[in-house]
């Protein structure tokens, strides 16, 4: 089996490499300037790959947990990324008869819902980055033999700005944050990319598991709970957050478009259809973490080695997603 990656350089792209390398699965990234470029030298680079699947990990600012307020203020970027590649893709995929393994994301929903969302749930995209990823979608099932993996709010070792944030809001404003009312699936990028390496194997083995499925972390939470164990977690490194651990206070606000009230997904499909079992997010968000305090003394995480364990919302600084 060979994967031709696009979006290698992702957050999840950079997970999935690492496990595609442990496990010795043959794989080769396609350079986003070929996405932008003529066709023909698209068509020549995959024509000399002769790979088996073709995976899309596009997203518009993947190393963000901001992205949706972001695409609000950027549209046509928003828009190549989550609409025009995928369109790309799905044809490049059509032409060569590659199956094409798609991230999408649980923004194609209205918040509306109170449980979890399933496959079978209507979309209705609050904003940009949700009404851009949809159009990619319907692109994307315009290829015969599609897979479009819709996953919960990412964080991970080269995403967890927001993380920050609520940590620096903590510090500054002596132990007091504002956050969202609203509840969502932390998922880690490298549990998606487990996912997604898992979905791979079968379709390699001619499975015909073809449409959409939804994969997020294990445990669902209001994003003030999630802030709360952030806060607990980080007190392990942060003095200064110890210290507000017992006293720190937080007070909810409404959420507004392109926010969405409920981002939940059930992943009972996927479980039923692969067997892939969900996965507790709480070791990733360690090591999370982790990442963020060796960036604060200036080391770079990527020279550490220990390995990895196994995108929410507003605070008083700023509007952050």
């Amino acid at each position: 089996m060979k994967l031709l990656i696009a979006g290698a350089e992702s957050p999840t792209g950079h997970e999935l490499v690492r496990l595609l390398q442990q496990q010795g699965v043959g794989h080769e990234s396609i350079p986003t300037r070929l996405l932008d470029g003529d066709r023909s030298s698209l068509e020549q680079f995959v024509a000399g790959q002769r790979a088996d699947q073709l995976i899309n990990l596009l997203r518009y600012e993947p190393a963000s947990q901001r992205m949706l307020a972001a695409a609000e203020q950027d549209e046509a970027t928003c828009a190549r990324v989550q609409r025009t590649y995928a369109t790309l893709l799905a044809s490049i995929g059509d032409q060569f008869d590659l199956p094409l393994i798609h991230l999408s994301s649980c923004y194609v929903f209205d918040g509306e819902k109170r449980l979890g969302y399933n496959e079978q749930d209507e979309v209705n995209p609050a904003g940009v980055y949700g009404r851009t990823t949809l159009q990619g979608e319907l692109a994307v099932q315009q290829l015969e033999k599609h897979l479009i993996i819709r996953t919960g709010w990412h964080f991970g070792r080269r995403q967890h700005d927001v993380i920050k944030s609520w940590i620096d809001c903590c510090k500054d404003s002596g132990g007091k944050l504002q956050v969202l009312q609203r509840r969502f699936s932390p998922t880690p990028n490298e549990d998606v990319a487990r996912v997604i390496l898992a979905v791979c194997r079968q379709v390699d083995c001619d499975a015909s598991v073809w449409g959409i499925y939804h994969y997020c972390g294990l445990e669902t939470k209001k994003e003030i709970e999630f802030v709360q164990q952030v806060l607990k977690y980080a007190s392990q490194h942060d003095g200064q957050v110890y210290q507000f651990l017992d006293n720190f206070t937080m007070s909810e606000t409404p959420t507004d478009p392109p926010e969405v009230k409920n981002s939940t997904l059930s992943s009972k499909k996927i479980f039923d259809t692969f067997g892939i079992k969900q996965r507790s997010w709480h070791g990733s968000l360690k090591a999370a973490l982790k990442t963020i305090y060796r960036e604060s003394t200036g080391n770079d995480a990527d020279q550490q080695s220990e390995p990895l364990a196994g995108s929410p919302g507003s605070i008083s600084s700023g509007g952050l997603h």
